[in-house]
């Protein structure tokens, strides 16, 4: 109640020198000001700029006074970073120095002057005239860590990036990493598209959708869980490589890993395979730490991770059998495979098959142990049903996901393009769905007739960038690189 107290008595004393300055004539949010430089471009080219004795103009928010009676120094901040600044009142006049005086932390300024350096050699600007752009009626807080504050930095963002650079340089990095994927994409002669958000079938994952209703068609409509259908059918439409940056949305919980809003990258590429998608995910992501982090070697969570090319590739059931000692290389029967998950402490439904069980030990005994990048290959049918059986194995499929820091970052097939398979694995979902399993695939009769007029074999990708930006970043939490992250209501 006291810290309540203390910010109520402060923006009580902004509003009035809000009003202050309402009689006085000078507005307190002002026009558009012309600035010349940056903060950094003044630092960066001091040398010339005092050459020329060119005077400089500059905007930026008021970070720091330093009052010493009739001559002051200040700081002011913008995207590039911080300047000092130096008022003075034989310069600036008895009026303006005391209006200079009054502004208050946060306050954003236009400041025009001339360049010289301290004694302690720091680039300071002279101030000869400067204008009030926006008076800030909240103070900055002083203080901005510790887990008491951990939600208000993800639910007032805004502050969190006006006192925390750390924090913009996170989301400055993930706008070059997404920058850089694109790049990289269409020099490899990926086409981008644009698919719909709003689907009358939820798939192209297993997850629970949110539910909308479009009122003009009287229809009911799900937020896409993933682009993955209407990629595909542009594959048959006679495009052979494909991708989209985009959105999807997913009715599920929040963690460090996972926000219902979350920003994929699908691709898809014609007459290629799961092996062709490891080589273009290891190329990628190499590709883009090389340019956005100028290195391979990086650390996250106290981990040291090498991207270096030449990952790591091992079947799931290979992995099984490193990390829980367990071969289920051998096993064909489900009794003996509820006696492995049963002796191992392994949790299963009681309907679960033998690919259900291998995948419950292996998300039981390997992610977490999958520090460098790994490929997982070859899942169980059961838990892909998008993906393309293995011939030599048809238990087993063409898929392969991405592991790095015990993260999963990437998932990719040998596409399904056998409309009879695809349909009697969506009518295997159906049934799911009707026992109760709401993340189950739909029925989606009309991309079962795009099959049908014959879609080549194609090779499909998806990377999660927010987890991407997590690792390249070193951020541990999913909401540290999403701007504005999903949050429970204020009380």
């Amino acid at each position: 109640m006291e810290e309540e107290q203390d910010l109520n008595d402060l923006m009580l004393e902004r509003r009035k020198k809000l009003d202050e300055l309402e009689e006085k004539g000078i507005p307190a949010y002002g026009e558009k000001y012309e600035r010349s430089h940056s903060a950094q471009e003044v630092i960066d080219n001091f040398d010339k700029l005092k050459e020329d004795e060119a005077e400089v103009r500059l905007t930026g928010r008021l970070m720091a006074i330093r009052e010493h009676g009739k001559a002051s120094f200040a700081d002011i901040e913008d995207m590039s970073g911080r300047i000092q600044l130096y008022a003075k009142e034989d310069n600036l006049g008895e009026d303006l120095y005391e209006l200079f005086m009054s502004l208050d932390i946060g306050d954003h300024v236009g400041i025009e002057g001339v360049l010289f350096k301290t004694r302690r050699g720091e680039v300071t600007v002279q101030i000869e005239s400067f204008e009030l752009l926006a008076k800030a009626l909240r103070p900055l807080p002083e203080k901005w860590h510790g887990l008491t504050d951990v939600e208000m930095r993800y639910r007032q963002r805004y502050v969190d990036l006006i006192v925390n650079s750390d924090v913009r340089e996170t989301f400055i990095l993930r706008s070059k990493i997404i920058h850089t994927m694109r790049e990289y994409l269409e020099s490899e002669d990926f086409v981008e598209v644009e698919t719909p958000l709003m689907h009358p079938i939820a798939g192209g994952a297993e997850a629970k959708p949110f539910v909308t209703h479009h009122n003009a068609l009287d229809m009911e409509l799900y937020l896409r869980i993933a682009p993955e259908l209407y990629l595909k059918r542009l594959i048959v439409g006679g495009f052979e490589k494909v991708f989209e940056i985009g959105k999807n949305l997913r009715n599920e919980g929040i963690s460090t890993k996972h926000n219902p809003e979350f920003t994929s990258m699908e691709l898809y590429q014609a007459n290629a395979n799961y092996e062709d998608m490891m080589d273009i995910t290891e190329n990628l992501i190499v590709s883009i730490a090389k340019e956005v982090l100028g290195k391979l070697e990086i650390e996250y969570d106290e981990k040291e991770i090498d991207l270096s090319p030449n990952w790591t590739r091992m079947t799931m059931i290979e992995s099984i059998n490193k990390y829980a000692e367990v071969d289920f290389s051998e096993v064909d029967d489900l009794a003996t495979a509820q006696e492995l998950a049963n002796d191992h402490g392994v949790e299963y439904e009681d309907d679960a098959s033998i690919g259900e069980i291998i995948n419950e030990f292996f998300e039981e005994f390997v992610e977490d142990e999958l520090i460098q990048p790994t490929f997982i290959t070859e899942y169980p049918i059961e838990v892909s049903p998008l993906a393309k059986r293995k011939p030599e194995d048809s238990d087993f499929t063409e898929r392969f996901e991405l592991f790095v820091a015990g993260n999963e970052l990437a998932n990719a097939f040998s596409e399904l393009n056998d409309p009879i398979d695809q349909k009697e694995r969506f009518e295997e979902q159906m049934e799911q769905r009707e026992a109760g399993d709401d993340e189950a695939h739909m029925m989606d009769h009309d991309y079962i007739r795009a099959l049908e007029y014959g879609m080549p074999p194609t090779g499909g990708l998806g990377i999660g960038i927010d987890r991407l930006v997590m690792l390249l970043t070193n951020s541990t939490s999913i909401r540290d690189v999403i701007l504005f992250p999903h949050m429970r209501p204020e009380k």
